[in-house]
């Protein structure tokens, strides 16, 4: 199968993830406290993810420039998510009275469409690349989905929007997500930089995201399940990877 095609079936797979997640928090009779496990599962792998293999893609095909491009990846996240809105955090969103005014569940939107943009260009560079590192980065990706929709769901709620829009936010999310890969596929030339803007974008929402939330939680379990994570990826690596 062709590489594009390949990160169109993928990135519709990880658009209804999101899909999902939001329906997890508009439809309430869903169990909500597993969904935890998939944040520390999620930031492991996509930690080890963005570390062990995609940087070391970046560095081979466009050389020490990689490295800013992966430093621009980071900062551009944490611009949208924490410079327009200070009060943002991955996660269920309880306290509203940090979201009375709908702007903010607005910013918080706007930061995680640019971050599940990116999502859907990490999938796209990584086929682009290899078969191997479009399916690493396209796990890696669809650990966090659910969490995400999940997240934006209950940001557009706790800031006082209706079921119905904060189901279509993560039906956003999925869009982005869809819009990343066609970009690429467009400009697929660029890979050189979609691939380590991309990882330095997952590093952001794995260690600055997503791990902040699994430290919340007590004890060694949620912890245990981000090294989980990380040793998934590297029995990927050793069983299915062609080196």
């Amino acid at each position: 199968m062709h590489p594009i095609t390949t990160s169109l079936l993928l990135g519709l797979t990880a658009a209804i993830a999101n899909v999902f997640g939001g329906t997890i928090i508009v439809q309430r009779r869903w169990e909500r406290r597993y969904l935890k496990y998939f944040i520390a599962l999620g930031a492991g792998f996509m930690l080890a993810t963005a570390l062990v293999e995609v940087v070391p893609a970046s560095l081979a095909l466009k050389g020490k420039d990689a490295a800013f491009l992966v430093l621009a990846g980071y900062l551009i996240v944490h611009f949208f998510e924490h410079t327009l809105s200070p009060h943002f955090h991955f996660g269920e969103e309880t306290h509203s009275d940090e979201f009375v005014h709908a702007h903010k569940g607005y910013s918080v939107l706007l930061g995680l469409i640019i971050h599940t943009f990116f999502d859907g260009i990490a999938i796209a560079s990584g086929f682009l690349v290899s078969n191997w590192l479009g399916w690493i980065i396209f796990l890696a990706v669809f650990l966090h989905k659910i969490p995400e929709g999940f997240t934006v769901s209950s940001v557009m709620l706790a800031s006082g929007r209706s079921r119905a829009m904060a189901w279509w936010a993560s039906a956003l999310l999925g869009a982005a997500t869809m819009a990343g890969v066609l970009v690429m596929a467009v400009f697929r030339t660029q890979v050189s930089a979609g691939l380590p803007l991309a990882a330095g974008v997952t590093i952001y929402v794995a260690a600055s995201d997503l791990m902040p939330e699994v430290n919340k939680e007590p004890g060694v379990k949620m912890a245990l399940v981000v090294f989980l994570g990380v040793g998934l990826m590297f029995l990927l690596d050793h069983f299915f990877h062609v080196h």
